[in-house]
């Protein structure tokens, strides 16, 4: 099967510029766990996720860290400890939203897309047409077609 046919088309998404609040409302009157972010032309930006809102709604603890030559050096991830924090103060999708997308064309083979959603951990692919998003495959929709092939 190919994403075009199993794909969510009529996909909810959200602006770089759109509050936060706003879009944990979407995701929660929508019943969804993410939405992707897309320019005016249609084109993906990055993925609003729970994930990212959680980040936003706990405490941020800092990484352990040890103190050499007068100098700090972080012990644990200090890269993702920035992230973090630049999520948990974000008022604005763009400062949530996770950056990296992982796409596929429409024509891409479901098996394709389970591989992407398996390897990158993740639970929604983007499908796009000319670099254009047309639709959203989610582990539901993998599974709603597999229960259509019995």
């Amino acid at each position: 099967m190919k994403a075009r046919e199993i794909m969510t088309k009529d996909v909810i998404t959200a602006r770089p510029d759109d509050k936060v609040e706003d879009i944990a409302r979407v995701l929660v009157d929508k019943k969804i766990s993410g939405i992707p972010v897309t320019d005016d032309e249609g084109r993906v930006l990055g993925i609003v996720s729970e994930k990212d809102l959680l980040i936003r709604a706990t405490e941020i603890k800092a990484p352990f860290y040890l103190t050499l030559f007068d100098s700090i050096i972080y012990v644990d991830n200090p890269v993702r400890y920035q992230q973090d924090v630049k999520k948990f103060t974000a008022a604005q999708v763009k400062d949530l939203m996770t950056k990296k997308v992982y796409s596929v064309d429409e024509d891409a083979e479901t098996s394709e897309i389970v591989s992407i959603m398996r390897k990158y951990n993740i639970n929604r692919v983007p499908v796009l047409r000319h670099g254009k998003l047309v639709g959203l495959v989610t582990r539901n929709d993998v599974l709603k077609a597999l229960i259509k092939d019995e």
